[in-house]
């Protein structure tokens, strides 16, 4: 190995005592150009390219410190100048950049802190580029956290929030994304917000809660807004749910309800017919209907309004409007 060393035997020895497996302990592996034992700092220090292997789980980077508690158990390894971390898992690969890392020996957690950026591969294809300010990946739980100013890249989609949670199984596939805070999803022809956001990879259904607005588009390019407390989204089918407060806009349309099912055009699959369920009302001009039913099409544009219906229609005796009308 040249001037590198490898501490690994020493290094083992202190793992197994931390208990970081409690039946199997992990080999680290830690090669540098030089390396050094702070004792007054319970560090080791090592410098100039420092690689380190740890199960899965590998980190380069030009200088590094270990933390040793009670002795001669070791905590947290900090890796400095713009490190560099990768894990593979079957044909998955997680790649990290940031500032800082930092890998806890015990917790078996890997932090990154400052510009930092996650890039997750499908064999050679990148499937999810996160950017935040910090981020988080537990290996014995896979889960991997980001906060601050957070974005990603997921297939064709793009998010941003506050703060991101990501769930995997064992061979690094995403199961569920979930968004927190000014959360944002949107790809070519959708856009949902919320204050919170979550994603389920099974069956790709997108769940907005809290002061939620869906912008979509029908297939004559005209844009629709949904908002309401509670949406559900099918990304492959198009089908949306919406619950508490929904109030859709399209064009000279307002329709106000409880509750709301959207269906796709079957040859366009874009949002085409609009079911509000319970007692709905819609407004066009100056006419408002009430009913305990209402279907809005938005190509061709109409609607219908169904049981115990009630028209209001405002200033019928206004002489001075000429131009008012029924809205038919």
């Amino acid at each position: 190995m040249g001037n590198k060393r490898i501490l690994g035997y020493v290094l083992l020895s202190g793992m197994i005592l931390a208990g970081l497996h409690c039946a199997i302990a992990s080999d680290l592996i830690i090669e540098s150009k030089t390396q050094s034992y702070a004792e007054n700092e319970s560090k080791i220090r090592f410098e100039g390219d420092v690689d380190v292997t740890i199960d899965d789980l590998h980190v380069v980077s030009d200088t590094a410190d270990v933390s040793v508690v009670n002795g001669d158990k070791l905590d947290t390894a900090t890796f400095y100048d713009k490190p560099y971390a990768y894990q593979n898992k079957a044909n998955k690969k997680r790649e990290v950049k940031a500032n800082i890392i930092k890998v806890s020996l015990i917790k078996k957690t890997v932090k990154a802190v400052g510009d930092t950026q996650t890039i997750i591969f499908d064999g050679k294809t990148p499937i999810a580029v996160v950017n935040a300010d910090e981020q988080e990946y537990n290996s014995k739980s896979d889960v991997m956290t980001a906060q601050g100013n957070v974005t990603i890249d997921y297939k064709e989609t793009k998010a941003f929030s506050d703060y991101a949670e990501f769930i995997t199984d064992k061979d690094g596939n995403i199961k569920n994304i979930l968004l927190t805070g000014n959360a944002i999803v949107k790809d070519d022809e959708n856009e949902v917000s919320a204050d919170k956001i979550t994603y389920n990879a099974s069956n790709h259904m997108f769940t907005a809660i809290g002061r939620t607005h869906t912008k979509t588009i029908n297939s004559e390019g005209n844009v629709l807004n949904l908002y309401s407390d509670r949406q559900e989204l099918n990304q492959l089918t198009n089908f949306y749910n919406a619950s508490g407060n929904c109030n859709v806009y399209y064009e000279d349309y307002f329709a106000h309800g409880p509750k709301i099912v959207i269906y796709p055009d079957k040859k366009t699959n874009k949002p085409n017919e609009i079911y509000f369920v319970g007692r709905s009302s819609i407004t066009q001009g100056p006419r408002t209907i009430f009913a305990d039913k209402i279907m809005i099409i938005t190509n061709p544009k109409n609607f219908k309004a169904e049981g115990n219906t009630r028209t209001v229609i405002k200033n019928v005796g206004n002489s001075g409007d000429t131009n008012m009308g029924l809205g038919l």
